[in-house]
């Protein structure tokens, strides 16, 4: 008699799989929609709440392989699918009502790399299947349409007199207020312009169809910030810092305005977290060390990523091809799109964690 293949064996097998973004088996994590068995064939389909167009080739066939070492299976074929979660907080606002997630990328401070890490994680996210779109809310130093390449001198197509069309490059939809005016006009407004130029260019643009909106702010804990959170759905927020005690003490208000206003911290971005020699390959921490660990533990969320103060990074952003767009797979690249999917993990399961949830009411009957 010939032993039947069982559920529970292809439970064991699978769970033999720690996803490195979930770190957890993908049983555990509820992973699993489906098992089908069919005498010594079986059939698994995976559903993941983060973009994985470029892991999920992978990932089934690590599976596979899993499932084909059981003796009582002769052939297994894994199916891997994600989506990212809608949120229905943004069904209220005409022109980000198909937008999924609103994240805020900020800095206390000036100068710590914010632009770059904005640019690189939307980048990262389109790069694993997501539909991303950048807004650059740094009105008066908008800098995104050079890191991206659009020519100077762009304006974005308008419909119906009231709607901006987004101007694509790299595979992402951009807005910014260096499409509306000249390189050589600074802005030269009081704190409620900046503010209504900002609510103006989200509400007028026809974002579309988003799983991400990442939005690359202004430095600092000011006017800009206040509009985005009283107005906006935002999701989440991102810290960018560097490990010197200056600008983490920066950090560390940007940390507090966004827990004031009731907006989750998904996590930080350390930027220039050590120089490695181009000629001998020494890294040195020369801003300080494990900083943004530090501060992390103590606001109880976690280091998405940690970037090597870098040459190419800055060459690339200079030349308009942003180090993810320009090789997707160097080194530096991916560790852009590690942070992008912890950053997607963290807002996925804050996504379930809003949906599973009760609704209590309370009544005086």
């Amino acid at each position: 008699m010939v032993a039947q293949l069982t559920h529970s064996q292809v439970e064991q097998a699978l769970s033999g799989y720690t996803d490195p973004y979930l770190n957890q088996d993908l049983v555990s994590a509820g992973a699993i929609k489906n098992i089908e068995i069919n005498g010594d064939q079986v059939t698994v389909d995976i559903f993941l709440g983060y973009p994985s167009e470029y892991l999920k080739d992978g990932i089934a066939q690590m599976l596979v392989v899993a499932l084909e070492n059981i003796d009582e299976c002769a052939n297994a074929t894994v199916n891997v699918d994600w989506r990212v979660a809608d949120n229905p907080a943004t069904e209220a606002i005409e022109a980000i009502a198909q937008v999924k997630n609103i994240v805020a990328v900020a800095s206390g401070k000036g100068g710590v790399g914010k632009s770059t890490t904005s640019v690189n994680l939307a980048l990262a996210l389109a790069k694993d299947g997501a539909k991303v779109g950048l807004l650059d809310a740094d009105i008066y130093g908008p800098s995104q349409g050079i890191m991206l390449g659009v020519a100077d001198g762009t304006r974005p197509e308008t419909v119906d007199g009231k709607w901006f069309v987004p101007v694509e490059a790299h595979g992402i939809k951009t807005m910014s207020m260096a499409y509306l005016v000249t390189e050589d006009t600074p802005m030269v407004w009081r704190g409620p312009m900046v503010a209504g130029a900002l609510q103006q260019i989200m509400t007028q643009t026809q974002w579309g169809e988003l799983d991400y909106l990442i939005i690359d702010m202004p430095p600092g804990t000011g006017d800009i910030q206040l509009t985005l959170s009283q107005k906006f759905p935002v999701t989440g927020s991102v810290i960018v810092t560097t490990p010197q005690d200056i600008a983490l003490a920066d950090a560390k208000k940007g940390v507090e305005m966004f827990r004031k206003v009731n907006i989750p911290v998904l996590g930080m971005i350390e930027n220039m977290s050590m120089h490695i020699c181009s000629n001998c390959g020494h890294a040195e921490h020369i801003f300080g060390e494990d900083g943004a660990e530090r501060l992390a533990e103590t606001y109880q969320t976690e280091v998405l990523g940690s970037l090597p103060l870098s040459k190419y990074i800055r060459e690339q952003s200079d030349a308009g091809t942003p180090v993810v767009a320009a090789d997707d797979c160097s080194e530096v690249s991916m560790m852009y799109r590690h942070a992008a999917r912890k950053m997607a993990v963290v807002l996925a399961r804050s996504a379930e964690a809003s949906t599973a949830m009760p609704d209590i009411q309370i009544s005086d009957d």
